[in-house]
């Protein structure tokens, strides 16, 4: 059965977890389906782990509808959510609206997701009066590492946490259907998550948010690089990768491939 936002709605009412993924193709999006994922998110994380950006701020909206249609064609269950990207909704309510509609009508998406609080709420109004679904994002904003000058914990003193705290009610107020909240300590996140009627997202956030989200090229560990310590690497499949690519090529250069099992 299609996941919807009230599907997410009644899994935090029934004291049950939410689980979401990253998918940025098909193949992929097709298993993390069929995985049983409630969400697929496909984020605008694929600057990193796809396009070889150093951060996020280089994709393009053209980026996140190409991916966005990709993810979405392979997709039966889970509820799609799409990154908008930096700056396509920074330049005016009618851009907000123009870009949003476009992952929705040209991507497929179910919804999009915007990293910011009350400072976007105007948008975020006007997104969800044209009649898409919005998720919000608040903690450590990747789009704006190059403002806060790196990736680190959130919230750490008392006046940071209390500005989250009013930053989620107003999301939750604007209309927001859940919120992802990253890279915070994991009592704010308990906090942020008690006080709100909608589903948090943690990702770096503790066990209490409503759910969790991580990239799926971490968790997979689908490159040899350091991953932030709220990642769980569930298998090493670019060891398994590795090992296959050089097996092919040393087959090709020894003449064991093809067989004439492979040939016409």
């Amino acid at each position: 059965m299609k996941t919807t936002t009230q599907t997410l709605l009644k899994l935090k009412e029934e004291g049950k977890k939410i689980a979401m993924l990253t998918a940025y193709d098909y193949p992929t999006a097709l298993l993390v389906d069929e995985a049983g994922a409630d969400v697929i998110l496909v984020g605008d994380s694929l600057g990193n782990v796809v396009l070889g950006y150093d951060n996020t701020t280089y994709v393009t909206m053209d980026d996140m509808v190409h991916h966005t249609k990709a993810v979405t064609r392979a997709v039966k269950n889970a509820l799609v959510v799409a990154d908008m990207p930096f700056l396509s909704y920074h330049q005016g309510i009618y851009e907000s609206v123009k870009n949003a509609g476009r992952l929705v009508q040209e991507g497929g998406a179910n919804a999009v997701k915007l990293e910011g609080g009350r400072e976007i709420i105007d948008d975020i109004k006007a997104i969800i009066k044209a009649g898409i679904p919005v998720m919000g994002h608040i903690g450590l904003l990747p789009q704006s590492v190059n403002k806060i000058g790196g990736y680190f914990v959130q919230g750490k003193d008392e006046e940071a946490q209390n500005r989250m705290i009013e930053d989620a009610k107003a999301l939750q107020d604007a209309g927001c259907f859940a919120i992802v909240i990253e890279c915070v300590k994991k009592e704010l996140g308990e906090k942020i998550t008690r006080e709100l009627k909608i589903p948090t997202i943690g990702i770096g956030a503790g066990v209490h948010c409503d759910g969790q989200v991580l990239v799926l090229h971490d968790m997979l560990g689908l490159y040899h690089k350091k991953t932030a310590k709220f990642v769980k690497q569930y298998a090493e499949v670019a060891n398994i990768m590795q090992e296959a690519i050089k097996n092919y090529v040393s087959d090709v250069k020894s003449e064991k491939f093809p067989t004439d099992e492979h040939s016409f």
